[in-house]
């Protein structure tokens, strides 16, 4: 029996598309404190903080020197100074220890963004995580100065990540030229 073809692109659409991610666009990003690495060297990271210099991409992934999580950390590496040009700061979380985190920051992250511990409290706090363990899923977040999500997109894909958080910020920037 044949399907016919609008029924069948629609069923196509629902199996490919991302999850949504679980903080919707327009809510206030819960905020937090913790431990990250930059360049191999353990600092502080206050999302308050990195707020006031402008938006901020938030991006989980489950753990340093997977291979995903590998490739997103390169992806977002390659465009971090475009980032930074609109005025955006990037920083990875993970679950994992600060001892790995200063390791991936530097062979990984090519010493361009940091990484942060995601406690138990934050990966909770933002709904990423995995059903089957206590790692953050790959979900990435831009925040607005005022700390609002402005985008969101969930998929255990690495692909799109960067593409689509770097939009977003574009999109905030063109809205708040001058």
């Amino acid at each position: 029996m044949k399907m016919p073809l609008i029924p069948a692109c629609a069923a196509l659409l629902l199996c490919t598309a991302p999850a949504m991610a679980a903080l919707p666009v327009g809510a206030p990003a819960p905020g937090f404190a913790t431990q990250a690495s930059l360049a191999g060297k353990p600092m502080p990271f206050d999302l308050a903080r990195a707020l006031k210099k402008g938006p901020v991409v938030l991006y989980f992934y489950p753990a340093a020197f997977t291979s995903g999580c590998t490739v997103e950390a390169h992806d977002f590496a390659e465009a971090t100074d475009e980032f930074h040009k609109l005025g955006a700061t990037v920083i990875g979380m993970s679950a994992d220890p600060i001892d790995v985190l200063n390791r991936f920051s530097v062979a990984e992250c090519r010493n361009k963004f940091a990484v942060g511990s995601a406690t138990p409290r934050i990966i909770a706090d933002y709904d990423v995580k995995l059903a089957t363990s206590s790692r953050a899923n790959r979900t990435s977040y831009v925040i607005a100065p005022d700390g609002r999500i402005l985008f969101a997109y969930s998929a255990m894909d690495p692909a799109g990540h960067v593409a689509k958080t770097l939009a977003a910020v574009k999109a905030w920037k063109a809205q708040h030229k001058g």
